[in-house]
């Protein structure tokens, strides 16, 4: 029996003391394979490893994110105005130490350090290099684990604090992001909190009161993922001068992306609050979408080409391609459903739901003037009459809607319904012609 004991404890001293060294080269390759699946996915991202220094216990690397020429990378180009070239653009730099073993006992020695079974535990800083090789730290931790089949879960951590430069103060409170990652099927899950953030120079700031989020993802054969996607966000506006210029007083948006067979259907929700908007003061939004019936292969194609528009050399020819992707799309048909699209003003709510169902005909010679011919739609439009007449008095030429039909009054409201079945459009029960001839 004490032979046995003895034994036992042996082995354990060998998984403690041996594994590390293996399991450091697992975790070494694992995480690599991560930012690389995460550079992919992303599609405008290239992850490089600068250094890696493998130890017995722990190891030390480095690796560098920087944007490859795409359409991300131009709008930033364009938000921050005229540059000598694109490698004015920052790079991020990730620095991490991997403490690896199945058992990693060195990572006791810091923060958020753990025994559980894995290829590793790491913690990364994270930091900006400018044009001129300056490193700015960037505030924060994350904590990573690897897992025994080589997935992936991160942890941004990030406590209360500020920060004074040039004379713009940022501050910021709790922030915790967690996501998780599998390479082998590309799944990734995540869900984070951000209390607060705040941005002040001179008699300017921009402030977020609070941000929620969670989802998960899955890629598809495709080219697209589906999956959920849900966020929170609660007080974004902006104050210049000490005056409100407003913003966002709250936003929800929950989305919801599956396939049947070869085809895509989608849900989504939005609703948000807006105030200090000139004129109106608050407004809100309310939105309930549907997407059943997309062809899943068309749908990545059009994604991707638009993806590639960005870093195409001629952006005419590339928005050429997308555009006779967009068109077989819609040859394949497929069917969009606005079950709810409302505005809320001080003078009422602007109701309307839309429904657009598209028949699918042969992409030969099939053009966007086939479109009238093949589309069924849907539309029912609620406009309160206090707001009809404010909008007579800002655009006189508006009392043509009314006049002609399109308009009708009912009860306190001015509505309009809409249907167009096989090239016949009927507005308020009337026909209304469409000049085929010219938009030929």
């Amino acid at each position: 029996m004490k032979k046995g004991v003895v034994g036992v404890l042996i082995l354990l001293a060998l998984v403690v003391l041996v594994s590390p060294a293996i399991v450091g080269r697992l975790a070494e390759k694992s995480m690599d394979e991560n930012l690389n699946w995460a550079a992919q996915e992303s599609g405008e991202l290239q992850v490089t490893s600068e250094s890696f220094t493998r130890g017995w216990f722990s190891s030390e690397g480095t690796h560098r994110v920087e944007l490859r020429d795409g359409n991300l990378k131009s709008t930033i180009m364009a938000l921050v105005g005229p540059a000598d070239s694109a490698d004015e653009l920052p790079v991020l730099i990730i620095h991490t130490r991997l403490d690896h073993g199945l058992f990693p006992v060195s990572s006791m020695s810091r923060e958020q350090g753990s025994l559980a079974p894995g290829l590793g535990s790491a913690v990364s800083t994270l930091q900006i290099e400018l044009e001129n090789g300056e490193t700015l730290d960037i505030p924060g931790t994350i904590y990573s684990k690897v897992g025994l089949a080589g997935e992936l879960l991160s942890n941004y951590v990030l406590k209360p604090g500020s920060h004074t430069d040039d004379g713009t103060t940022a501050s910021w409170g709790e922030t915790d992001i967690e996501v998780r990652t599998d390479p082998i099927n590309g799944k990734a899950t995540f869900h984070g909190s951000v209390s607060s953030v705040s941005v002040e120079d001179g008699s300017e700031k921009l402030s977020l009161d609070s941000l929620t989020f969670a989802g998960a993802q899955a890629p598809t054969k495709y080219g697209i993922a589906v999956g959920d996607v849900s966020f929170e966000l609660d007080g974004l506006s902006a104050n210049v001068g000490g005056s409100d210029a407003g913003g966002l007083q709250s936003m929800s948006v929950k989305a919801i992306t599956a396939l049947d067979g070869a085809d895509v259907n989608a849900d989504a929700t939005v609703n948000m609050v807006m105030h200090g908007l000139p004129q109106f003061g608050e407004m809100s939004f309310d939105m309930e979408f549907g997407l059943a019936g997309a062809d899943a292969v068309l749908l990545g194609r059009v994604q991707r080409a638009l993806e590639s528009t960005g870093a195409s050399q001629d952006p005419m020819a590339a928005y050429a391609a997308a555009e006779k992707d967009l068109l077989a799309l819609f040859a394949a048909g497929f069917e969009m459903n606005f079950e709810q699209f409302n505005v809320t003003l001080p003078q009422g709510t602007v109701t309307s739901k839309m429904l657009f169902s598209f028949e699918e005909k042969d992409p030969a010679g099939f053009a966007w003037t086939s479109l009238l011919m093949t589309t069924e739609a849907k539309i029912d439009l609620s406009i309160p009459e206090p707001l009809v007449d404010m909008l007579l008095q800002v655009q006189p030429g508006a009392a043509m809607a009314i006049g002609g039909g399109y308009l009708v009054k009912s009860g306190d409201a001015y509505v309009l319904a809409a249907e167009m079945k096989k090239g016949l459009l009927t507005v308020n029960g009337a026909p209304i012609p469409i000049p085929f001839g010219a938009m030929r």
